[in-house]
């Protein structure tokens, strides 16, 4: 009985002493660990409200219609210019060949105008060189009126001679303001076909406009990609009516590069200046350590650039740590900086100054 009685107790001493080794690990641990939070905390600012991020653009049409074709898949790696999608064009070149089909109504009726207009010039051309003849002629009359008046008053010629004279010098009188009103009356006729010409000229110039229009539309039925990159998910379908101004989907552009969006508190931005070298971890490497540096620092808190901005001159206040977004450079190679994706967490921590 004794002897269980013993061994029961070195047990018990035994289990003590693993108890308190193990206690005194774990508070050597939390000691060791509390040190070294206190110096993290004495010179490093750290956050882990950072992700990463690159420019994803969207993928906007220009134009309205059904999807005929899409010739990407979900995540594909696209190079800039690559046909992502195409959109019907039927009733687009039907447009096309009604506008061309006025267009050369529009010449033809230009064409027709011009030709008036030489000869309506050449018309008045012939007009004025008969005024010229008439007024001639007309000068030739009255110099005979005249020398026959002169002869009649003294009884050299009989009074019918000098009435076929007088009767002459008045037809020519006559045909002289003929050709006068005939030369009014062409060049109004040439101002009115030049005002013809005018708008006949920029009736074709507006029905050009139209054609190209169209013919840019057409273009915009196929859609490119504008940048390398990798595409997003795909939400269209093929026979979907798509509008104007619509996005498509998005693409993540892999010509800017990458950086890391850290939102520090505005306690902790007074030891930070741009140039500082900055330590990241992601959570989706978390082995790896990545550098850069500070790149700017927002001029204002990420509250002030929201779409309502906080009022505190009305209700009641609450006052909440504001946080400062500080833009950081990748400084690692880029084959390194390639494992990154947009939207990834990661924990940032930067020397203090």
């Amino acid at each position: 009985m004794a002897t269980v009685i013993e061994k029961h107790e070195r047990i018990d001493r035994i289990t003590v002493k693993i108890t308190y080794s193990i206690a005194f690990i774990v508070l050597l641990i939390l000691f060791v660990y509390g040190i070294y939070a206190l110096i993290r905390m004495y010179r490093y600012e750290e956050t882990n409200d950072a992700q990463v991020e690159e420019y994803i653009n969207p993928i906007l049409s220009r134009t309205t219609g059904f999807v005929q074709e899409i010739k990407y898949r979900d995540h594909q790696k696209v190079q800039k210019g690559d046909t992502l999608m195409v959109i019907d064009r039927n009733e687009t070149l039907m447009q096309l060949q009604e506008a061309q089909a006025a267009l050369n109504a529009a010449k033809a009726s230009l064409l027709v105008l011009e030709s008036n207009f030489v000869t309506t010039t050449n018309g008045a051309s012939v007009s004025e060189a008969s005024i010229a003849a008439s007024r001639a002629k007309l000068w030739q009359q009255e110099q005979e009126f005249n020398r026959y008046k002169k002869l009649l008053a003294e009884e050299a010629v009989t009074q019918q001679h000098f009435e076929a004279v007088k009767t002459s010098f008045e037809i020519a009188k006559s045909e002289y303001k003929a050709m006068q009103n005939t030369y009014k009356t062409a060049k109004g006729k040439i101002n009115d076909v030049d005002s013809q010409l005018a708008v006949a000229r920029a009736n074709v110039q507006q029905r050009e406009a139209i054609v190209d229009n169209i013919k840019l539309n057409l273009t915009y039925a196929v859609i490119t990609a504008p940048s390398d990159g990798i595409m997003g998910d795909k939400t269209l379908q093929v026979g979907q009516l798509i509008q104007k101004g619509q996005t498509l989907g998005f693409i993540v552009d892999q010509d800017q590069g990458k950086w890391i969006v850290a939102n520090f508190k505005e306690t902790q931005i007074a030891n930070m200046q741009e140039g500082q070298e900055v330590e990241i971890k992601v959570d989706a490497y978390s082995n790896e350590i990545f550098h850069g540096k500070i790149q700017s620092l927002a001029p204002a808190t990420g509250s002030r650039f929201s779409l309502l901005p906080p009022d505190n001159a009305t209700g009641n206040f609450v006052k909440i740590v504001q946080r400062f977004p500080v833009r950081i450079l990748l400084t690692d190679a880029a084959e390194k900086i390639k494992m990154l994706r947009a939207g990834m967490n990661a924990e940032v921590s930067i020397s203090k100054l």
